[in-house]
């Protein structure tokens, strides 16, 4: 049995189209009440994480024409950036690349991924511009006076992904972990959205792939193609996306313990076009494989797991207690709060992530968090390990994954 994209498009517009969320269809599949071939149409896969190939290329205005002939270096909010490739001599604009992986010069805990949060979020931001004559142009500027703002993710939505513990002695700071992972295998730190992740659903790209339309922080977007590191048993996407049609929910900065990173939020419809497609869509948790990793070995896994393992059954925010709050003159959780949730005594949950790393800091056990704990059998002996921190949300993965589902009803989406 077979359907083309064409005739689910015409479903949709007639107001006939089966949708269901990823989470839906998997809760539906544990349910033993799978959907059959015939009654679904597509389904909208999501993943958020840290994606640290996230750049964005901007067009501001840097001062009035005739002010500087080209800039040679530019600043936003103190974050480098990079200048070009086009000149435009003598006009007082700047077409940049800032990298989400960028960090301040003068806040070591501010960096590209924050910006986009704030330029989303209606802030003015500061421009520096360095020019060839060596004068130094100060101004601002905001996402809505750019004249043009676009993300590049060269590697998104990977569908393997490699957890980390630590077997030494000593303590390992990592962009894998939000602070350093202690060692003797005291947690484990991963990332991945599991049966969500569009790539789990698609893992030969039969639906996903180049000019195939997404959702990228809430703004239509597109795939350009595989990713860079991209490979037929890793493979990832490189995606595009207008970012003043993003949104702040799904998109921000997240500190690690070497510097702060980037996270985004996917959403890709998968047809089911076939058969083929429509069991791939069958997999769940259980039968996802993680490798494990030392941290300073990345490349070499100590043993495996699975993404049920990692997620199934375990809580997706903290419960905070401000009761229990101690009052400390230096909140430990305020410091390492990967997102900055946690600021003067409170949290806030539009900010939270879900990483679960307050839970390990706080004094007073004010926050109360399942985050899981996992055994492995790591060189003939077992060591039972706690999720010390997850770099993926999949709270945020199903609320842009409920969303494309909605828009694809609503047909304000069609797909490719």
């Amino acid at each position: 049995m077979t359907r083309t994209i064409e005739e689910i498009n015409e479903k949709i517009n007639n107001n006939e189209v089966n949708v269901f969320t990823i989470n839906e269809f998997k809760e539906l599949i544990k349910e033993n009440n799978a959907p059959s071939f015939d009654e679904v149409d597509v389904v909208t896969a999501s993943t958020c994480g840290v994606m640290s190939g996230t750049a964005a290329i901007f067009n501001l205005v840097a001062s009035e024409p005739g002010v500087f002939k080209r800039a040679k270096e530019i600043y936003l909010n103190d974050i480098p950036a990079n200048v070009g490739p086009c000149p435009n001599e003598w006009l007082g604009t700047v077409d940049l690349i800032l990298h989400g992986t960028s960090h301040s010069l003068n806040d070591k805990n501010y960096g590209g991924g924050f910006l986009l949060h704030d330029l989303l979020e209606g802030e003015d931001i500061s421009i520096k511009v360095k020019t060839i004559d060596g004068d130094i142009i100060e101004s601002s500027t905001s996402l809505d006076e750019m004249g043009k703002a676009q993300l590049i993710g060269t590697r998104m939505a990977f569908k393997n992904y490699t957890a980390f513990t630590n077997p030494g002695d000593e303590d390992i700071t990592s962009i894998f972990s939000s602070t350093p992972l202690k060692g003797n295998y005291s947690g484990i730190t991963f990332s991945g959205c599991g049966e969500l992740n569009p790539l789990e659903n698609d893992p030969n790209l039969n639906v996903i792939n180049e000019g195939s339309k997404i959702l990228l922080n809430h703004s239509e977007g597109i795939v350009l193609g595989e990713g860079t590191r991209s490979s037929t048993a890793k493979p990832n996407l490189m995606l595009s996306a207008d970012i003043k049609k993003m949104n702040s929910d799904y998109i921000g900065g997240f500190r690690t313990g070497e510097g702060p990173e980037i996270y985004n939020t996917v959403a890709i419809p998968i047809p089911v076009i076939n058969e083929d497609v429509y069991h791939n869509l069958l997999i769940t948790n259980e039968k996802i494989p993680l490798p494990v990793a030392d941290i300073k070995g990345r490349h070499i896994p100590l043993t495996e797991t699975t993404y049920a393992e990692m997620w199934d059954n375990h809580s997706e925010r903290p419960h905070y207690d401000k009761k229990k709050c101690l009052n400390c003159d230096k909140c430990k959780v305020e410091e390492v709060c990967p997102t900055k949730a946690f600021k003067n005594k409170d949290i806030n949950l539009r900010k939270c992530f879900g990483c679960g790393t307050c839970i390990y800091h706080c004094k007073a056990n004010a926050f109360e968090m399942n985050i899981g704990k996992v055994d492995l059998d790591i060189k003939n002996a077992n060591h039972e390990i706690p999720i010390y921190c997850r770099q993926s949300d999949i709270l945020r993965a199903k609320k842009l994954s409920l969303k494309l589902k909605d828009m694809i009803i609503n047909k304000e989406f069609l797909l490719r």
